[in-house]
């Protein structure tokens, strides 16, 4: 029984920690509501994206500035070098820290972003996958690099094909790490992921998403914001991290949309105007991703992003929320 029919499970479920969640697609306006909402309520933001983790990516991830870090707390920002792996399950246990810790000192965790993996994790638990093995990713991607990944992804179609109808043919690392897991175990990712376990009851979760009110204004505004990032330097950076000498293009960091593209031309294997071209038909790609998932989520309450007046009626049900808690 739902608590809501439930007078005794909604007064027990009351009485949990309360934590609002924001999300939305890429470039919807996420960081600047979040921004609008701490200046009204005891929050600390958690940022909930794969690329902000990394130090030295700042621009192509749209990491707040120091100024915005320094007038709201921020956490799980700039804690990995880009050589470094970070998982779905680091997030979990990182991000179930932060929010202890901000409930410890009396205030809300505001979790931002739109790295959805991140989210689901923390929702529903992480399934116990076997750790990364270097073999049997050198072996991969071997093979990849001989046949394609489009033909790695029939691979996986034939032993998986739950995980190849929701895997991209043009998503490689979540294609190898599929075809690692299988390899390893001899049972499928899906079989794995079935017996997830850790969901979090703990807290309250307040889930409110941004959303487009014309899609096709949202895509031709995200290339706007891609050719912003390029203006505040963002080839630069990119060509930073090369010149490191110690990173390549498929480490995760590197994946990143926009820094994949980029990645390319700083290598000398694409002109900067076709890098350009491919991180914005990217980045429109995951866009698309991350509103399909939101869709299928029936536990978010949605607010139209360039609707002014909705940040003002989200601020008030927050509140009404919180009250409640």
């Amino acid at each position: 029984m739902s608590s809501l029919a439930n007078p005794g499970a909604a007064t027990a479920a009351s009485r949990l920690s309360p934590v609002i969640v924001l999300t939305g697609p890429t470039g919807i306006g996420k960081s600047h509501w979040a921004l609008q909402l701490a200046n009204d309520l005891p929050v600390e933001i958690v940022s909930v994206d794969s690329a902000q983790v990394y130090r030295g990516m700042d621009i192509g991830s749209a990491k707040p500035t120091a100024a915005e870090r320094a007038s709201i707390p921020h956490h799980l920002i700039d804690i990995r070098d880009p050589r470094d792996s970070y998982s779905a399950g680091d997030f979990v246990r990182d991000a179930r820290c932060a929010i202890d810790a901000i409930h410890g000192r009396g205030r809300i965790p505001l979790l931002v972003g739109g790295t959805m993996l991140y989210l689901r994790g923390l929702y529903h638990g992480m399934a116990l996958l076997p750790p990364a093995s270097p073999s049997v990713r050198a072996e991969l991607d071997a093979e990849a690099a001989k046949l394609g990944w489009t033909a790695m992804h029939a691979q996986l179609q034939s032993v998986d094909g739950l995980a190849a109808a929701r895997i991209h043919p043009n998503d490689p690392q979540r294609i190898q790490r599929a075809l690692e897991v299988y390899r390893l175990t001899g049972r499928s990712i899906s079989s794995w992921q079935a017996e997830t376990q850790g969901a979090s009851t703990e807290y309250r979760w307040l889930r409110h998403a941004l959303w487009p009110s014309d899609r096709g204004a949202h895509a031709m505004a995200l290339a706007d914001r891609f050719d912003a990032m390029l203006r505040l330097g963002l080839a630069e950076e990119v060509q930073q991290l090369h010149a490191r000498g110690d990173l390549h293009a498929d480490l995760p960091a590197i994946r990143s949309v926009g820094y994949r593209q980029l990645w390319e031309w700083a290598a000398g294997r694409s002109s900067l105007a076709e890098a350009r071209e491919r991180a914005i038909i990217a980045t429109r790609q995951l866009a698309k991703r991350q509103m399909t998932w939101l869709r299928a989520d029936g536990g978010l309450q949605a607010w139209v992003a360039d609707a002014p007046e909705e940040l003002e009626k989200l601020r008030k049900i927050i509140l009404l929320q919180l009250e409640q808690s």
